[in-house]
């Protein structure tokens, strides 16, 4: 005998199955409680914390070089890089939408902080990253965060190839041992530096940034679960100190957070701070969501709450400038690692801000000494694995136009800036797009019934009735050219519109046709409509586009329509004395 209480774990487990394919269904209501943290992304960390702890070790290792490089290329230094790296991705860890995602400072948000520090200085970055985070937690309250499905796969892989591009530019003055740098954007500094390293040569510094990026890359593809840009950092510095190169460290790091403050800027200047803020929202938004999508994909069973993520990455970035942090998205680089590591839930990524943190407040004079050469080294090899050249060369082959979105979205990355690139890119990809849709939509001249009597059509065209289907969606890309072709019948009495195969009807489509048909009317030619859906036949009649003869010209049939046509027809054998028979329209009885 069954029990009734053994029903409940089912219950339960049912309802646990309802919320996991509700999730991944994407139709989770955006609410305060959906977006706070639960009990059950700790539930797991608790019970067996062993996996997430180790991941989280690893990640750390892998996370302190880049942390500190992306600091100074951020231009507030390595100490602001820490910061960003401990502040942020603890907050991220406990608020963010997915299990995996570990944030800090990246390379592609640092494209982005260099023109904000050269115009606004140190204290505006941290007001940009204060702003940009209350942005995103209204991007997150509001729901914002699915947009990110719909960006264009060659957007995507064209600006991730420009951010390639740019950091390795940026690295040019630390490889060549070049101090000051001058130009307005990167590429601009990085052609300058080339030019003083050629007049003063240091092969010393270019070899120890060559040596660093090839033990990378190498030993990252041998033995991809040793830390080898920590190695490959700790050798150069070792054999920097013994052998006294002369290289140039990253200089004095505090030991330990600074104390938190909010006196960033004056209020008279945050009306200027706006648009660089709505920008480093923009970025951080789209690589975090990306990054969550990556570890969705490397993981199994698994899927992300995108604003929820949003939202963890909006109190990052409030929370990260209050200790000097800069603006932090989640990075794929540190993400991925943590999949592979073995982590299972967010403790991981909470494990990898602790031990940063242990680091800065123990060995921060040991990390003072590590020579800015080997760190622009372990940069340039994450350029390089940055690219994913078989992504990059399927879309090249996929399409012309796919090709020209790409390599636009990658050249306006390196010359100009990645939100420019990406609102260039997804401009360009729609209006593509559109064009495509818009060859889509067809007006066919088709049979005026549903079988293949061909002696009754023919019989019907000698009676100058012909039908038009309009296949696909009437808008305003493609609507113009239904125009040209419906007022160019000929030899016609009546023309019926079968409209049932309209998908879509936007009111530019619903004024052309309007215009056509009264093109038609005007040449004493009687329209009819068949099959016309109901929502497409409140907005032709909210805009008078229908028919002169209104509902007496609207069918739900086909057949219907051909009868009434062939109604206004007159009779051939009816007595002729000057007047039209009752039931011809004077319109064609008067032709």
């Amino acid at each position: 005998m069954v029990r009734h209480h053994r029903r409940r774990p089912a219950a339960r487990t049912t309802a646990r199955a309802a919320d996991r394919v509700e999730a991944a269904s994407g139709r989770e209501p955006v609410s305060a409680l959906a977006l706070l943290p639960r009990w059950s992304d700790w539930r797991s960390a608790v019970r067996a914390p062993g996996a997430d702890l180790l991941s989280g070790l690893m990640v750390a290792l892998v996370a302190l070089p880049l942390a500190l490089g992306f600091g100074i290329s951020s231009g507030l230094g390595a100490a602001a890089g820490l910061a960003t790296a401990i502040v942020a991705g603890a907050v991220a860890a406990v608020f963010g939408g997915s299990r995996y995602q570990v944030s800090g400072p990246t390379g592609a948000m640092t494209v982005v902080l260099v023109p904000i520090v050269a115009q606004h200085g140190a204290s505006g970055v941290l007001a940009v990253g204060l702003l940009a985070g209350i942005v995103l937690v209204v991007l997150a309250v509001a729901g914002v965060g699915r947009a990110v499905r719909y960006m264009p796969a060659p957007v995507i892989e064209g600006f991730t190839a420009g951010i390639a591009v740019v950091i390795a530019l940026q690295q040019f003055p630390a490889a060549l041992g070049i101090a000051h740098a001058h130009g307005d954007k990167v590429w601009q500094s990085a052609f300058d530096a080339v030019r003083q390293y050629v007049a003063h040569p240091d092969p010393v510094t270019v070899a120890t940034a060559l040596a660093v990026a090839a033990v990378v890359l190498v030993g990252g593809r041998l033995l991809p679960k040793l830390p080898t840009a920590l190695i490959a950092v700790a050798a150069a510095t070792v054999v920097a100190h013994v052998l006294d190169l002369g290289l140039t460290p990253i200089g004095t790091i505090p030991s330990g957070l600074p104390a938190p403050t909010v006196e960033f800027v004056h209020l008279d200047q945050v009306g200027s701070l706006i648009e660089p803020a709505l920008a480093v929202a923009a970025l951080a938004a789209l690589e975090s969501l990306l990054s969550a999508t990556t570890a969705d994909a490397m993981a199994v069973g698994t899927r992300h709450n995108p604003d929820r993520e949003l939202l963890g990455q909006g109190l990052a970035n409030i929370a990260a400038p209050l200790f000097g942090g800069v603006p932090a998205t989640g990075a794929i680089a540190r993400t991925a690692v943590n999949v592979r590591a073995g982590a299972r839930t967010r403790l991981a990524a909470l494990t990898h801000a602790v031990i940063l943190t242990a680091i800065v407040y123990l060995a921060a004079p040991v990390v003072a000494d590590i020579p800015l050469a080997a760190l622009a080294g372990v940069l340039l090899a994450t350029t390089v694995r940055m690219v994913e050249t078989a992504s990059l060369t399927a879309i090249a082959r996929a399409s012309r136009g796919d090709s020209i979105i790409m390599l636009i979205t990658f050249a306006v990355t390196v010359a100009l800036d990645l939100v420019t690139a990406v609102a260039i890119g997804v401009g360009i990809a729609t209006l593509l797009a559109l064009r495509s849709v818009a060859k889509e939509a067809r007006l066919h001249q088709v049979p005026l019934d549903d079988t293949d009597h061909r002696t009754e059509e023919h019989q019907l065209l000698h009676d100058h009735i012909v039908a038009y289907r309009l296949d696909g969606p009437l808008f305003f890309a493609g609507a113009h050219r239904f125009l040209l072709e419906l007022t160019e019948v000929s030899d016609v009495h009546v023309v019926i519109l079968r409209m049932s195969h309209v998908t879509a009807l936007d009111t530019t489509g619903a004024l052309v046709l309007k215009d056509a048909i009264s093109k038609l009317e005007h040449r004493r030619i009687t329209v009819l409509m068949s099959g016309l859906r109901a929502d497409h036949y409140r907005k032709l009649a909210a805009i008078g586009a229908l028919p002169t003869g209104g509902a007496d010209h609207l069918f739900d049939h086909t057949p219907d329509a051909i009868a009434r046509a062939r109604g206004y027809l007159p009779d051939p054998a009816a007595p002729t004395d000057g007047r039209p028979p009752d039931n011809v329209p004077q319109s064609i009885a008067t032709r």
